[in-house]
């Protein structure tokens, strides 16, 4: 099993075991990480934003165009932005390290 770190809004760190398979915003809620995900996963918001360290990002697949669209969104974009629904684990990231952001704009409300 995969071990990664969210660095909460507050700035201290989660240390959590991350199942292959799952996706950061899965984690994070496994987890009781405070990762919002309005849209449950769907691709229609960009509340699970996450800026990834840059040791992990090119070791990510590219995002979509509609990761992209939602990521412009994004509160806080940096050029390691992506959304939590869209990284799934795989033994490659284990160790991974992501930061969510102190704020999220929720276009759907």
């Amino acid at each position: 099993m995969s071990k990664m770190t969210f660095i909460q809004k507050d700035g201290s760190p989660a240390n959590v075991e991350a199942p292959d398979g799952l996706t950061v915003l899965e984690v994070a809620r496994k987890n009781n990480i405070d990762l919002e995900g309005a849209c449950e996963g769907s691709l229609a918001c960009s509340t699970c934003h996450v800026v990834v360290d840059p040791q992990y990002y090119d070791m990510l697949p590219e995002a979509t165009e509609d990761e992209e669209d939602m990521l412009d969104l994004a509160f806080g974009l940096t050029k390691t932005s992506r959304l939590g629904c869209q990284i799934c684990m795989v033994p490659e990231l284990d160790g991974l390290k992501v930061t969510i952001p102190s704020s999220t704009r929720n276009a759907q409300s």
